[in-house]
């Protein structure tokens, strides 16, 4: 599903934040990706999503070579198969939690019926049956991130990146959390991608992966 091959970003002034990376992620796979901080480990999420663009090395997901797209057809690419989950939540506030589920598929140009069958039927995967009225505001923080996991996979995304998704959750939501991360990312069979500072975090995924000294390498 997901294919990095001699991967390489500097920062503006030169300086090498990771070279020569490769990493492969079958499909309905979790890897974590553990590491300092300032590693890179954002840095190459959000290349990978086409956030930011690489020096060098290739990027390719489910057939699709993301150097290849300009701007414009690499946000028509992100929008309809890459799902995010941050540690924030980003969920919008005047939307109910079923809208805020939604919203991938609205903006993908699925139909009103269809977004609503989907929505609730993730709600309930996440444990959140009949909450889909609710706005955000009214819901744990733990409820909020379920509310985002389900959005992230609403579309059926081919990439699935978390970046610290259990930063400000407390130990029990964190695990449930990150469970449910793990089944969405199966069930829908896309590349999952996990960057975490918690070694407890990091162990719900399949594989493991540290980055340091500017190489991807088994934790």
């Amino acid at each position: 599903m997901l294919a990095v091959r001699g991967l390489a970003k500097r920062w503006p002034g030169g300086a090498v934040l990771f070279e020569n990376l490769d990493l492969e992620v079958a499909p309905g796979e979790l890897v974590a990706i553990v590491g300092e901080s300032g590693s890179g480990k954002s840095t190459l999420l959000n290349a990978l999503a086409g956030l930011d663009r690489a020096d060098s090395g290739s990027i390719v997901i489910d057939g699709t070579s993301v150097g290849a797209l300009d701007e414009d057809a690499l946000a028509r690419w992100r929008r309809a198969h890459v799902g995010f989950v941050f540690q924030q939540f980003h969920l919008l506030p005047y939307l109910s939690v079923a809208e805020n589920v939604a919203l991938p598929l609205l903006l993908n140009g699925v139909a009103s019926a269809e977004r609503a069958r989907r929505a609730v039927a993730l709600l309930e995967r996440m444990g959140l049956s009949g909450q889909g009225d609710r706005k955000p505001g009214s819901l744990s923080g733990g409820e909020m991130q379920r509310v985002a996991i389900a959005r992230a996979v609403a579309h059926r995304p081919r990439l699935v990146l978390a970046d610290e998704p259990t930063g400000n959750l407390d130990e029990a939501n964190a695990v449930q959390a990150l469970a449910l991360l793990r089944e969405a990312v199966k069930s829908e069979g896309a590349a999952g991608l996990l960057v975490t500072h918690s070694d407890s975090a990091a162990a719900v995924a399949d594989r493991v992966l540290r980055l340091a000294g500017r190489r991807l390498a088994p934790a």
